[in-house]
């Protein structure tokens, strides 16, 4: 009976733990994906939505018990004038600009966010990641569109984690109350910072260990996974539910297969 109880418990915290990678990083495409990992996050989403189609055949081909997390579309978070609107070669309604990205809480916005809840809908998808750029900084302004656009859409059951950058990080404490009166998971790279919501669920995206906010040259050394552990085994011992850890770096697939089989092995 011991036995069974260790095994159980084995298998409760490794479910708990969740690994991924941000994009299809594992080299062989979907299916070798699918062989290693259990979890993804989509990149392509915040460049440019897939068709409807698409995404039936992404969550078609996965298995059933495959998680697709993605990343919230462009248009919502960053303003026309973004290098990335450029780079998908998506352009504005001319004359309407200054009503795209920032969270406003316009049509057009509000418009994106259904097509990519359509998407979201599609993939089953459990988490929508809405990341917010350093030039969305902290200001009474933002904290107007933060509160107006999270709390007027339809989320149809999923959870956002919002990623804020920039300046909100010298205001985690208005952070926290936006995250916990708007029910929001506060997305956090926790080598920078720990995550200040409430939500029972804490969701990572690890870019990189050095200066500044992003380091995606960075390989994770076995020290660095060690320690990401001991982090993450933290955040469920203080009550959180879930754990997701997405590495969104160049060697992204190798060092979140390490991190996986670091997991099951400290804990087998």
């Amino acid at each position: 009976m011991k036995f069974l109880e260790q095994c159980f418990q084995y298998f409760l915290v490794v479910e708990l733990i969740k690994v991924g990678c941000c994009g299809w990083a594992v080299r062989g495409g979907k299916e070798a994906y699918f062989r290693v990992f259990k979890l993804i996050e989509l990149q392509s989403t915040f460049y440019k939505l897939p068709r409807v189609s698409t995404a039936e055949n992404w969550r078609n081909i996965a298995p059933p018990d495959f998680e697709f997390t993605l990343k919230a579309w462009q248009v919502i978070t960053h303003p026309p004038s973004s290098p990335t609107w450029r780079r998908a070669g998506i352009k504005p309604e001319p004359g309407r600009e200054d009503r795209y990205g920032f969270l406003r809480p316009t049509e057009e916005n509000f418009e994106a966010w259904s097509r990519t809840l359509e998407i979201c809908r599609v993939l089953r998808a459990k988490v929508c990641v809405v990341q917010t750029p350093p030039s969305f900084g902290f200001s009474e302004e933002n904290v107007r569109n933060v509160r107006d656009f999270f709390g007027s859409i339809d989320r149809g059951g999923m959870d956002i984690a919002w990623e804020p950058r920039g300046t909100w990080n010298d205001h985690l404490d208005v952070v926290k109350e936006l995250c916990d009166s708007l029910n929001l998971i506060h997305a956090v790279d926790i080598f920078r910072r720990s995550p200040v919501s409430s939500h029972p669920t804490c969701y990572i995206r690890l870019h990189g260990i050095g200066r500044g906010e992003v380091n995606y040259k960075y390989k994770y050394t076995d020290d660095d996974l060690r320690v990401l552990l001991g982090k993450v085994s933290d955040l469920l011992s203080s009550g959180y539910r879930e754990v997701y850890v997405l590495f969104n770096n160049v060697y992204m697939a190798d060092d979140a297969l390490r991190f996986q089989r670091l997991v099951e092995s400290e804990l087998s």
